[in-house]
């Protein structure tokens, strides 16, 4: 949503790029529209745009981004305004983060190692 609705962000430049951003909305507003009730009027608005084709030309195009963009916002803020947000199921609020494997934590130190090493024979002898 950034990239097309920021005031310094400069508009896609091939038709490609404005497929590209077209796909990424409807991907997020066909993922979030899930959690709002069925018959909501927000997410009902957002999967119709989504649902049509970018249309050709090079002005109209470019508007037709910006739409999806708003209806991703308007998504978002209907979600938030429900008082729920999808939150991963690995990572709840308030719960900690996973801890490192075993090896995870080998591998760091034994690089930690090999970078003190490194750096203590490159200091001149005196």
């Amino acid at each position: 949503m950034a990239l097309v609705l920021t005031d310094n962000s400069p508009l896609p430049e091939t038709s490609a790029d404005v497929a590209d951003l077209a796909a990424r909305l409807r991907g997020h507003i066909s993922q979030l529209a899930v959690a709002l009730p069925a018959g909501d009027p927000v997410a009902m608005r957002a999967q119709m745009l989504g649902s049509t084709t970018v249309p050709d030309g090079y002005v109209s195009s470019r508007v037709h981004l910006m739409h999806l963009a708003e209806a991703t916002q308007n998504v978002i803020a209907a979600m938030r305004g429900r008082g729920h947000f999808a939150w991963p199921a690995s990572r709840l609020p308030g719960q900690r983060p996973k801890r490192p494997s075993r090896n995870t934590v080998r591998v760091l130190v034994f690089a930690l190692a090999l970078i003190t090493l490194v750096v203590a024979a490159s200091v001149p002898r005196t």
